[in-house]
This record gives structure tokens, C-alpha cells and sequence, in this order.
């Protein structure tokens, strides 16, 4: 077969064409330490790494989600614990004033303790989060309201469920009226005024105080039960940040087996490409100033 001087030179133009568009390649690696620069580099990892930046990117949101919930269920938990210590106080005061050899004077202190308690376990109730939310309520809702009759309000709907996973949310508190409202509708507050005003109001209370003994022992226990509730919801949201977490470590691996460049490996098949290159330069420059009087010898 015969070659053409033009076919020789186009050859070997294309041939170092690719071999320099190689090296350079090579060296974009190298010094970037990405092998995937571009969409052209590889369309299919190209389209995989977009996904998992992506997936990151949301798995990060979430991952500042379940920080506030953590946040706000460990404040919630403290909170409660503050809650249930008031409410054996006041049970334990119950009891105190179901004894008959009480004074006058010993009654109005137990009331004054009482009348506390109420303000406490109303302040506790309004208690709000890092983020300023209400931690027993919805919105800007009040947990707790005293009214001017001497009722009270409690919020009915607790805080909204916040993102934690692409198909999992969790609320970072409770309703107010499951932690005070009991089954046959009356609550702590009422139960611990009444019997502020029955001591108050002199006469014989055992009735009052023991009935009242025995409704903040089971709102103690229902305290409890919420404090567990939200215990078991906490240890949900720590799974979900463990399965997070190791979630983008498989993710990281991922990416860097699609993006990353191997650096040994790369400078290896860079001195190659630069050592075949320049052997095809040496040998076009040596076969293109033979003249056919050099062919003829």
C-alpha cells in the first residue's frame, strides 16, 4: 500500500492531536484531583454525581432539622421532668392538708404553696424552644391561659412535625391539654386551685384534699406517660440521624469512586502518554527529513 506525504502528515497531526488532548486530560486530573470535570468526561457518572450532590444537599437540610428536633425534645424532656416535681409537690401538699390538726395559718401557707405551683406549672407550660417556639403549643398559640374566672385554656394541638428524612418528620413537643387534661376533662390547675380555695375557705377539706391527692398522682403518672412519649420519639430521631450519618459516608465513598481522581495511577499514565508522545515526535521528525534519495540507498 502506498502513503501519500499528505496522508503521512495527517496521521501523525491526528495522532499527536490525542495523545496532547491525553496529557492534558491527565494533567487536569492531577492537578484538580477530579477525573470528572465535565458532562463529556463520563455522561452516565456525570448524571450519578449530580444525584448525589443532590441527595446531600437534601440529606443536609434534614440533617439541620433533626438538630433542632433533638434540641427541642431534650428542652421538652427537661421541662416535663420540672412539671412532674411540681406535681408531686402539690400531691404531696394534698396529702399534708387532709390532716386534721392543720391551723389556720398552716392552711393559708399550704394555699400559698399551692397558688405557687399553678403559676409554676403555667410558666413551665408557656416554655418555649431555642428556636422561641412553644414547646406545649402550636404556633403563637398560648399552651396554658388563666382565665378571669379562674379556668383555664389549654392548646389543643402541639407544635407541627418538622422533616427529618425524605419520608419521616417528627414534632418537637406535645399538645398542652394531653399533659394536663385528664380523661373526664378536668385538669391540674383547676384541681390544684380548688383546693387553694378549700383551704382558704376553712371547714373540713379531707373530702377536697384526698380526692385531690388521688387526681395529681394520676396526673403525675399521665405526665410521665407523655414524658416517655416523647423519650421514644427522641431515640427515633437519633436513629434517623445515625442512619443519616452513615447514609453520607456510603455517599461519600460513592462520589469519590466516580470523581475523584486516582493520583498514582494518573501521573503512572501521564508519563506514559508523555513518553509515547514524545517517541512519536522523535520518530516524525526523523522519517519526515528522509528525502527519496535516503528510500533509494
Amino acid at each position: 500500500m502506498q502513503i501519500s506525504t499528505n496522508q503521512f502528515y495527517t496521521s501523525n497531526q491526528r495522532n499527536f492531536q490525542s495523545l496532547t488532548a491525553a496529557a492534558d486530560k491527565l494533567q487536569t486530573e492531577v492537578s484538580t484531583g477530579k477525573k470528572l470535570n465535565t458532562p463529556s468526561d463520563d455522561a452516565v457518572g456525570y448524571r450519578r454525581l449530580q444525584g448525589i450532590v443532590r441527595d446531600g444537599a437534601d440529606d443536609q437540610a434534614y440533617a439541620g432539622n433533626i438538630t433542632i428536633v433533638q434540641s427541642a425534645l431534650s428542652q421538652a424532656d427537661t421541662t416535663l421532668k420540672s412539671i412532674g416535681d411540681e406535681i408531686q409537690q402539690a400531691q404531696e401538699l394534698a396529702i399534708k392538708a387532709n390532716s386534721g390538726t392543720l391551723s389556720a395559718s398552716d392552711r393559708s401557707v399550704i394555699a400559698d404553696q399551692l397558688d405557687s405551683i399553678v403559676q409554676s406549672l403555667t410558666d413551665l407550660a408557656n416554655a418555649k424552644d431555642s428556636r422561641g417556639a412553644a414547646i406545649f403549643a402550636s404556633g403563637d398559640t398560648p399552651a396554658v391561659t388563666a382565665n378571669s374566672d379562674g379556668s383555664f385554656t389549654f392548646a389543643s394541638d402541639g407544635p407541627a412535625a418538622i422533616p427529618i428524612g425524605a419520608a419521616s418528620s417528627a414534632a418537637p413537643g406535645e399538645a398542652a391539654s394531653r399533659l394536663f387534661v385528664d380523661s373526664s376533662g378536668g385538669n391540674v390547675l383547676s384541681t390544684i386551685s380548688a383546693l387553694a380555695a378549700a383551704l382558704r375557705g376553712g371547714g373540713d377539706i379531707s373530702s377536697v384534699a384526698g380526692a385531690a391527692a388521688d387526681s395529681l398522682g394520676a396526673a403525675n403518672s399521665q405526665a410521665a406517660a407523655v414524658q416517655g412519649s416523647l423519650g421514644a420519639r427522641a431515640q427515633r430521631v437519633d436513629i434517623e440521624s445515625t442512619r443519616m450519618s452513615d447514609l453520607a459516608t456510603d455517599r461519600e465513598v460513592t462520589r469519590s469512586a466516580i470523581e475523584d481522581t486516582d493520583v498514582t495511577q494518573a501521573i503512572t499514565d501521564l508519563q506514559k502518554t508523555m513518553t509515547i508522545l514524545s517517541a512519536a515526535q522523535a520518530s516524525f521528525t526523523k522519517l519526515s527529513s528522509l528525502s527519496l534519495f535516503d528510500y533509494m540507498r
